[in-house]
């Protein structure tokens, strides 16, 4: 049995959790306050995924930038990838927040949308 020590971020209490490994499955978790952690630790040893987060160029706008983030968290595997992505958009204002920015970032099926408006410049 393999045991691995985690920090819990599924809400603010960050409890320290240990995920006992038997065979690559989780067989228990411990050290939870809340049931998030133990979904957290079980998701996070088996198949870890991310939010991603970053900036986006936008022309034409009161602003030269805006920022962006994946609508749902991606394989954490392929933030590379993402990021790579995210660096070649130019968006053109103006940029309203929840707009779909690129449509299906890394082969994941999630869209990247922006978190902050951008007006048109004047």
């Amino acid at each position: 049995m393999e045991k691995k020590e985690l920090i819990c971020i599924g809400c603010p209490m960050g409890c320290p959790l240990t995920v006992t490994m038997d065979q690559g499955n989780v067989a228990d978790v411990t050290g939870n306050t809340c049931p998030r952690g133990k979904t957290y630790a079980e998701k996070e040893v088996t198949n870890p995924t991310r939010i991603v987060t970053s900036t986006v160029k936008v022309e034409g706008g009161d602003r030269m930038f805006t920022s962006v983030k994946t609508k749902e968290d991606i394989p954490k595997g392929k933030i590379f990838e993402c990021m790579k992505e995210i660096n070649g958009i130019l968006a053109k204002a103006p940029v309203e927040i929840g707009d779909v920015l690129l449509e299906n970032v890394a082969g994941t099926g999630v869209p990247v949308v922006a978190t902050k408006a951008v007006m048109a410049q004047a």
